[in-house]
């Protein structure tokens, strides 16, 4: 689909008539990470549900033309972004307005819950609800990883299918909570799900940059009107719960949900209790 000047590769999941839901990826992660039966779950509840590659990601456009990221200067703080997260915020709502859908609820995981803010703020009328997960604030107001989670933004690219294997699923064992049983086979074959079908480890780089040269957005959501669910591991060392309580205190009448043993993850153990609150709150917001 092409939208705001690129094209978005995307999927939709249950009755095309149904209520939107918009689901926005996180960092380097194609659409493939809002696992198949998760979004069914979401379908089984009336709802069309949206998944999408970001762009410089999977199967939508790669920007390349840009030239090669310098990871290394945009930590030492001299980021040059070669686009904005507000312009992939952009590209979801432009995604929506291709597809003619006037708004939708729009959920975000990680760098996609900094999107999903970003597409409540700069595109109000193109969200019916905002639900951010294992996200935060952005900017100077963003607590930093732990350490071990540091670790998880820096690894290098590999050269092999086998290396870029090991290092996905190494990078899935960390994040993983403790209360989240860890199953080897199935996360490497996740994993070897996504290497096969896009691998793009500049992309990456370029989405981290974004991610790094970006304003806080904590007073801006103070602004929100739009009901909005915050969720978040305790056990998160990638974006640290505290981001997850700064957003909930921000937005006017937020709801959090703080999951004990989570980790930077969204375990299936946990999918009925996130599918039914995000429900709950797309009930609320068509009665009011």
């Amino acid at each position: 689909m092409h939208a705001n000047g690129i094209e978005i590769e995307y999927e939709i999941f249950g009755d095309p008539d149904g209520i939107p839901m918009l689901l926005v990826a996180g960092l380097g992660v194609q659409m493939l990470s809002w696992d198949d039966v998760f979004c069914e779950l979401l379908a089984g509840r009336g709802f069309c549900v949206i998944r999408f590659d970001n762009r410089d990601c999977g199967l939508s456009t790669w920007m390349d033309s840009a030239g090669p990221p310098d990871i290394a200067a945009a930590f030492s703080g001299d980021a040059r972004p070669a686009y904005k997260l507000d312009d992939m915020a952009a590209d979801a709502a432009g995604l929506l307005d291709a597809l003619r859908i006037p708004a939708a609820h729009v959920v975000g995981a990680s760098m996609g819950g900094f999107l999903a803010q970003l597409i409540a703020l700069n595109h109000p009328d193109h969200v019916l609800s905002l639900t951010s997960i294992m996200s935060g604030p952005g900017g100077e107001d963003e607590v930093a990883p732990t350490p071990e989670g540091q670790a998880v933004l820096l690894v290098s690219p590999q050269s092999t299918r086998e290396a870029r294997i090991e290092q996905g699923t190494w990078i899935r064992k960390v994040l993983n909570g403790s209360l989240d049983p860890w199953d080897e086979d199935f996360e490497r074959a996740r994993v070897s799900r996504s290497i096969d079908r896009a691998y793009h480890p500049d992309g990456n780089a370029r989405q981290l940059i974004a991610i790094l040269a970006a304003e806080s957005r904590l007073e801006r959501l103070s602004s929100l009107q739009v009901p909005t669910l915050v969720i978040h591991g305790v056990e998160d060392i990638l974006i640290p719960i505290e981001n997850g309580r700064l957003v909930a205190s921000a937005v006017p009448g937020a709801r959090m949900i703080e999951i004990e043993g989570m980790g930077h993850d969204l375990p299936e153990r946990v999918w009925p209790h996130v599918v039914d609150a995000i429900a709950d709150l797309a009930r609320q917001t068509a009665a009011t």
